[in-house]
C-alpha cells in the first residue's frame, strides 16, 4: 500500500452511513473514492451520497458506483475528504494543481469537517516553500492579472495542456501557477486577501483555516493533525 492509499483507509472512519461527503479531485483524492466504492459494493456504507468537486471527480465517482447529489439539494456535507500540494503545521494548505480548486474551495466551505490527506512529503514549514500556487483568472485581460501577481511577489507562469493550449478549468478559466520560491509566503492570508480583492482574479488554491485534520501518510505509518 503507498503513502496516497494509506491515508484515504485512514480516513474512512470519518465516514458514516447516511453522510454527504465531498469528493476530492487528484490522484490522492482518488484512493478515498476507491475506497469509499469499495465499502458501499460490501455493504458496509449504506445511504452515501457524494457531491463531486469537479467533473473528473464525478465521472470518477459515476464510474465506481457512488451515488451523487448536489449542494443545492444538501447545502452542507457532512465531509469533505480532498488531497493537498502543501500541509503547513497549522493546517492551512495549498490545493489546486489538480485544475479544481475553485470547486474544490466552494464544497469545502460548505463543509462541518474538511479533512485533508495527503503524503508526508506535502508537510512544510511554510506555504509555497515547494508548491506553486495556483490562481484561477478569468481570460479577458488575464495578462494584466500576471501583472498584478508578479507585484505580490511572485513568478505567475501560465498553465498550459501538453500541446501548449492554456489549460481550462471546469469554470472555463485560465490558471496562473504563481512561484514564491524557495521563501515561501511570509503572510499566506495577507496574500489571499490581496487575491480576492483583484477583479479579474476568481480565486486561489490557499485553503486558509478550512481543514480540521489533516492525515499525512509515510512509507509505513500516519500521522493525524488536528486544528
Amino acid at each position: 500500500m503507498n503513502p496516497k492509499e494509506r491515508a484515504a483507509e485512514a480516513a474512512l472512519q470519518y465516514v458514516e452511513n447516511d453522510m454527504v461527503v465531498g469528493l476530492g479531485t487528484g490522484s490522492t483524492a482518488d484512493y478515498i473514492l476507491i475506497a469509499i466504492a469499495r465499502q458501499i459494493k460490501a455493504g458496509r456504507l449504506k445511504g452515501i451520497r457524494g457531491i463531486p468537486t469537479s467533473r473528473r471527480s464525478e465521472a470518477r465517482a459515476i464510474e465506481l458506483g457512488i451515488p451523487l447529489t448536489t449542494l443545492a439539494d444538501c447545502p452542507t456535507p457532512d465531509v469533505t475528504i480532498d488531497g493537498a500540494d502543501e500541509v503547513a503545521p497549522n493546517l492551512d494548505v495549498i490545493k489546486g494543481l489538480g485544475g479544481a480548486l475553485v470547486r474544490e474551495k466552494v464544497v469545502a466551505q460548505s463543509t462541518r469537517k474538511l479533512i485533508i490527506i495527503a503524503d508526508s512529503s506535502k508537510r512544510v514549514a511554510r506555504l509555497g516553500t515547494k508548491s506553486p500556487l495556483p490562481v484561477e483568472v478569468i481570460r479577458f485581460a488575464h495578462e494584466a492579472s500576471a501583472i498584478y501577481l508578479r507585484s505580490l511577489g511572485c513568478i505567475p507562469t501560465l498553465r498550459l495542456n501538453p500541446d501548449g493550449q492554456p489549460y481550462i478549468t471546469d469554470n472555463s478559466n485560465y490558471i496562473y501557477d504563481c512561484s514564491f520560491l524557495p521563501a515561501g509566503m511570509p503572510n499566506p492570508t495577507e496574500t489571499q486577501e490581496c487575491i480576492l480583492h483583484r477583479a479579474g482574479l476568481v480565486d486561489s488554491g490557499l485553503f486558509i483555516g478550512m481543514a480540521k485534520i489533516a492525515i499525512l501518510a509515510g512509507e509505513s505509518d500516519c500521522e493525524t493533525l488536528r486544528r
